[in-house]
Formats: C-alpha cells, sequence, structure tokens
C-alpha cells in the first residue's frame, strides 16, 4: 500500500506520525476485528430495556460491550486498566472510535447493563464462528474445572454446624418458655406441665420468639418486679432472638449447599487441585462446566456444587 493513498496527521510531540484512520493498522484476522464482527451483530432491542431514556447521552452500548469483550479476551479486568488502554492501545482506540470513557463509566456498564445480556452477547460470538465454519454444532466436547472465588477462604460457614447450634438454641427456648408459661398461667410446680413433650415440639422460629417476648413485656407492665420474667427477657432478646434471625439467613442462603462463604454467599467450599502446598485444603469457589468443539468454547454454565454427575444434565 502506497503511502500518498493513506490519510496522516501529524503530532508535534515525539515526531509521532499516525494514521488519520486507526483501522489501517488492525490486521486483517485480528481479534479486535472478530470482537467488532460479533458485536456488530447484535441486535440494539436487546440494549434498550436497560437504558431508562432522559438526562445526559450515554456511550453506545455496542461501544462499551466491545472494549469490555476485547479487555476480557486479552485477560484485562481492572476498570482502571481499561480505561489505561483506551488512552494507549490503538485496538482498544479503534474499537472505542477514540471515545474515552472513564472507570467508574466502565464499571457501571458491566454492572448494570451487561449482566443481563451475557447469554446474549456469548451466542452471537458462537452463531458467527457458525455462518464461518469453524464450528459445526455438531460435536460436543464437555469437562469441568473448579474455579477459586474472589473471597476469603477463612470465611466459611458450614450448614451441618448451623443447624447442630440451632437446635441446641431451640432446646434452650423451649427451656425457657416453659418457665414463662408457668409464670403466666400462674403455675407453681414445674410437675405440672410435661417438659419433655416441650422440648419435641417442631423447630422454633424468630417470629414464635418475638411472640413470647411480647407476652412477657405484656406481664412485665402488670408485674414489673417479676425476675423470672425479666430474666427470660434479657436472654430472648441479647441472645436467642440476634442468633435464631442469624441461623435462618444462613439457611436461606445456603439452600440446599452445605456450605459458603460469608464474603461471597454464592461460592461454596470445594476441595480445588492440589496446589504448590499440597495441602488439598477447601476454598470458596464455583463449578465451571464448559463445552467446546474445535478449541472454541460453544457452551458454559456456573455450579455451586463440586461433583461434575450432578452438572452434567444442564449442559
Amino acid at each position: 500500500m502506497k503511502h500518498d493513498h493513506i490519510s496522516f496527521i501529524y503530532y508535534n510531540m515525539d515526531q509521532l506520525i499516525l494514521p488519520l484512520d486507526l483501522e489501517i493498522l488492525i490486521p486483517e484476522h485480528h481479534l479486535a476485528r472478530v470482537v467488532h464482527e460479533a458485536v456488530e451483530q447484535l441486535d440494539d432491542s436487546i440494549f434498550l430495556p436497560h437504558y431508562k431514556g432522559g438526562g445526559r447521552s450515554s456511550y453506545h452500548p455496542k461501544m462499551m460491550l466491545k472494549i469490555l469483550v476485547h479487555a476480557y479476551a486479552e485477560k484485562i479486568y481492572s476498570g482502571r486498566k481499561i480505561a489505561k488502554q483506551l488512552k494507549e492501545n490503538i485496538y482498544f482506540m479503534w474499537l472505542s472510535g477514540n471515545q474515552q470513557p472513564d472507570f467508574r463509566t466502565i464499571n457501571r456498564f458491566r454492572s448494570e447493563r451487561m449482566k443481563p445480556i451475557i447469554y446474549e452477547v456469548f451466542f452471537s460470538v458462537v452463531e458467527l464462528l457458525r455462518q464461518k465454519g469453524l464450528v459445526r454444532l455438531e460435536d460436543y466436547y464437555l469437562d469441568g474445572t473448579k474455579i477459586e472465588a474472589n473471597a476469603n477462604r477463612y470465611s466459611f460457614v458450614w450448614i451441618k454446624a448451623v443447624k447442630k447450634y440451632d437446635e441446641k438454641l431451640n432446646e434452650k427456648y423451649r427451656k425457657i418458655a416453659f418457665d414463662i408459661e408457668r409464670v403466666l398461667e400462674g403455675e407453681l410446680q414445674q410437675e405440672s406441665l410435661d417438659l419433655d413433650e416441650q422440648l419435641e415440639q417442631k423447630p422454633v422460629t424468630s417470629k414464635e420468639i418475638q411472640e413470647t417476648m411480647k407476652k412477657v413485656d405484656e406481664h412485665l407492665k402488670k408485674d414489673p418486679s417479676n425476675k423470672t420474667l425479666k430474666k427470660a427477657k434479657k436472654q430472648l432478646s441479647e441472645d436467642l432472638l440476634p442468633r435464631k434471625q442469624k441461623y435462618e439467613q444462613q439457611r436461606k442462603i445456603a439452600q440446599e449447599r452445605n456450605s459458603f462463604s460469608k464474603t461471597d454467599h454464592d461460592a461454596t467450599f470445594m476441595r480445588m487441585k492440589e496446589d504448590h502446598m499440597k495441602n488439598g485444603q477447601l476454598k470458596p469457589g464455583y463449578n465451571v462446566q464448559m463445552g467446546t468443539e474445535g478449541q472454541f468454547i460453544i457452551g458454559y454454565s456456573l455450579h455451586q456444587r463440586a461433583g461434575d454427575t450432578r452438572c452434567f444434565w444442564n449442559m
């Protein structure tokens, strides 16, 4: 290609000469072109529901998506580093059309706009590979790997232990509730009620504890000097109720899992592949299943189970 057919712009600083159109510098089969073509295939309508309108003009979502996809392909994940590439890297500059959103805009886009459309983007790339004959979607090779979560490895919550402590709390509550009932009903002899039956009742809930506290409060208004009720109220409000609410929340977070991380509730503790310390430590992570054809990933799924066998059917 002759230079007289190319438009150039001249910079005095460092005597640098750059082409006015950066596309001239992008190799024909470069990854940036693949990203550009794949994103351009997306229907604009998938972005519209995630923009309310009004206020200042937004960067075009396809432009934002291009720089994110290309950054991830180059293993660049930091919003600040991506923003830096937009000023220094010609491939990012070309994809962005020389626009330079800051790191806050980039982070906000991927956390608020990108998340709901990630599957559409992925399968758009797969469709592009099919159109170019690189995959036929006839052969499917599946394997899984465990990915360590970005979470504190010592922040574990074991549901087996939660259930054990919760049951002890239930027993403690029933004994306290038994003493409260004796006072409220004016019974003087503990033998008049069957304690064993009280301890075999259904599991206690935080709502039940709160109802008991209301009954105690009502009685204390009439008899504020009752030491048994005052002691019971203190135990219920300062110890049992907070712990019961915590256990209920932990069970809700875990659902069917046997553990989770306090700093990443979606992560489950799994035994990872041996590291250089050879200690086989349990760490918070995810089980990622990937299907491939011709060395391209054409399907994936994320799981909270350590074993592969119960993840296969989703793939």
